[in-house]
């Protein structure tokens, strides 16, 4: 149980993170030198629109975990095995801005990647 309640503590503080509007990053041109950098919720379809696709499924998963997690403690089953699939997929997800580079990162998005990195983890650790 103390496995569960560690998860759900750390999937709600990915989430709150997610909602914050500084996750997500976009850099727009500027004609005048250095790029314009804007920086947006996890939840928002503006980086979506712009070809950044990780962050809202990201966003999606940990949604998901959420419901897997309280559904497991509700019903005292072990899903396990599916957080940690799930929970690696959304890992992968919440880097995939680094395939644009580091400046589409931040460290609003590089704490959401360690908070479901440790949920991955900690599923896979038996108590």
């Amino acid at each position: 149980m103390k496995k569960k309640i560690i998860t759900l503590a750390l999937l709600l503080s990915t989430l709150v993170l997610e909602i914050l509007p500084y996750g997500a990053v976009c850099n727009f041109w500027n004609p005048e030198g250095e790029p314009w950098r804007k920086t947006y919720s996890y939840f928002s379809m503006i980086p979506y629109g712009y070809g950044d696709f990780g962050p809202l499924i990201t966003a999606i998963l940990t949604c998901v975990l959420l419901v897997i997690i309280i559904l497991s403690i509700l019903l005292k089953k072990d899903w396990s095995k599916s957080i940690s699939i799930i929970s690696a997929i959304a890992t992968l997800t919440s880097l995939a801005p680094l395939m644009f580079g580091f400046s589409n990162f931040s460290l609003v998005g590089a704490m959401i990647s360690a908070c479901i990195l440790a949920t991955f983890v900690i599923s896979r650790i038996k108590f």
